[in-house]
């Protein structure tokens, strides 16, 4: 572990993306300090774990309310550290509420014990019980939500979380930490550390942590599964993914570009569940990437304060020359630029609304995550060779399926390698529904009682007759 001399020279560096320069720092924790918030976790887990799951609950409803009333100025922070654009910022805050009011309302009865019935006992349930301090390692692309995510079941489960945030958004992560200690939580219970990455793999060693949650790259998460592994310790991962949107020739394209467009430039396209290789069945394909491009050419990037921006900067220069390196070695493979293709001159980490067209396996557009606002234009023969396509990919995240055949387009679903399709509509998390991925775009769930019971003790009982 680094020593404090060494500790003390390294800092998590915030830096707004819209003007390049650095808002603060934050030093390193010491070995001491990292020992005081797992030390601090653990305590506070063993009062925490005897609460009664309703009075658990009664915080997150205080949460929710916390959070509302502190939505401009948490907003306010999520823009400054990541760039994202007010109104989005905003909306961030409050799914974070309505997320952290339903487990409130419905978190009791999903962790219930769950009586079931065995021959010749008199009784046999099954009881959800907590583990321990559960590790949560976020991104930064949804400051509050990603985390909100994670640690909103795992907590209620009767666990303890500390988190691990880039070190881009310590300023929302500090504000998170502050607003759910605003609303009851006990001190301690929801901790932060901030050390680098040589730092996590003595915490996930530590034997109070009894797992870890990662959202972030398929290098990061390979990792950490390794170390949990290693260590005997459960994991959950969600790592991305180059989401298909299949458009089949009897779909309402209207409709379907206009979710297209929401889908893949909101958030500057630094988004892990949404749209990003558009798979058009050819008969439609001419049509859906000219009213494609029509919208996207009146998208406006700039200033995130300002209402009429309808994008903001991508996080960090460095992300920037990523996704602008992917889009040139897409062109350089075959790909036609119909749009965009260049950084946007200036202060600040802006980059073009680009479309790409002639996108094939292969080219950098189609086989990795590209996370900023580019769009990939994928034409497929017709509907069978189009679920080939969306299948050719190591991720499998989410998907979206246009086609006014509903019922041939929930069978076809089945087909689909994701964890999620969305037919006719906007990719969507909701704590009602789990969220996650298959092949590399990692394992496990959050959110719904999947989320809930994630890392827990699934404790069977029996109760024999006298």
């Amino acid at each position: 572990m680094p020593t404090n001399a060494s500790i003390a020279d390294r800092s998590a560096v915030s830096r707004n993306p819209a003007t390049g320069k650095e808002i603060e720092r934050f030093p390193f924790q010491s070995p001491a300090e990292i020992e005081q918030v797992l030390s601090s976790a653990d305590t506070a887990f063993r009062i925490w774990r005897e609460q009664p799951v309703a009075d658990r609950a009664a915080v997150y409803a205080r949460l929710a309310t916390t959070l509302r009333d502190r939505t401009d100025e948490i907003a306010a922070a999520i823009t400054r550290e990541m760039g994202k654009i007010t109104r989005e910022a905003r909306a961030e805050v409050e799914k974070c509420a309505a997320t952290a009011e339903w487990y409130a309302k419905h978190g009791p009865a999903l962790l219930a014990d769950e009586p079931t019935s065995v021959e010749g006992t008199d009784q046999v349930h099954v009881s959800y019980l907590p583990i321990g301090t559960i590790l949560g390692i976020m991104p930064w692309n949804f400051p509050l939500w990603q985390t909100i995510r994670a640690a909103v079941p795992i907590m209620l489960s009767g666990n303890a979380f500390v988190l691990k945030h880039a070190p881009n958004v310590m300023r929302s992560a500090t504000m998170m930490q502050e607003a759910w200690e605003a609303s009851g939580l006990p001190k301690g219970l929801f901790g932060i550390l901030n050390v680098d990455t040589d730092g996590i793999e003595a915490v996930i060693e530590d034997g109070r942590i009894a797992g870890a949650t990662l959202t972030g790259s398929m290098r990061a998460g390979s990792a950490v599964a390794a170390l949990a592994g290693k260590n005997l310790k459960k994991s959950v991962l969600e790592l991305g993914g180059i989401d298909p949107f299949i458009v089949l020739a009897d779909a309402d394209i209207d409709k379907a570009v206009k979710s297209a467009i929401a889908g893949r430039f909101s958030n500057c396209g630094q988004v892990c569940l949404a749209a990003k290789r558009f798979i058009l069945e050819a008969p439609i394909a001419d049509c859906f990437i000219a009213q494609f491009l029509e919208i996207a050419r009146t998208l406006k990037a700039g200033d995130p304060l300002d209402e009429a921006t309808s994008m903001g900067p991508i996080a960090r220069d460095d992300l920037r020359d990523g996704v602008h390196d992917q889009v040139e070695r897409s062109i350089a493979s075959g790909a036609e630029l119909l749009l965009g293709g260049h950084k946007i001159e200036g202060p600040g980490f802006f980059y073009e609304p680009t479309v790409l067209g002639g996108v094939k396996p292969g080219m950098a557009a189609f086989d990795e995550e590209v996370f900023g606002p580019v769009a990939a234009m994928v034409i497929a023969r017709d509907a069978e060779h189009a679920i080939e396509l969306a299948n050719t990919s190591d991720y499998g995240l989410s998907g979206n399926l246009w086609t006014s055949d509903t019922e041939t387009a929930r069978r076809t679903a089945r087909r689909l390698e994701t964890g999620g399709v969305f037919i006719n509509g906007f990719t969507a998390s909701n704590p009602r529904t789990p969220v996650g991925g298959v092949k590399k775009s990692g394992y496990g769930r959050e959110l719904s009682h999947f989320g809930l019971r994630e890392f827990t003790n699934a404790q069977t009982v029996w109760t024999k007759a006298g």
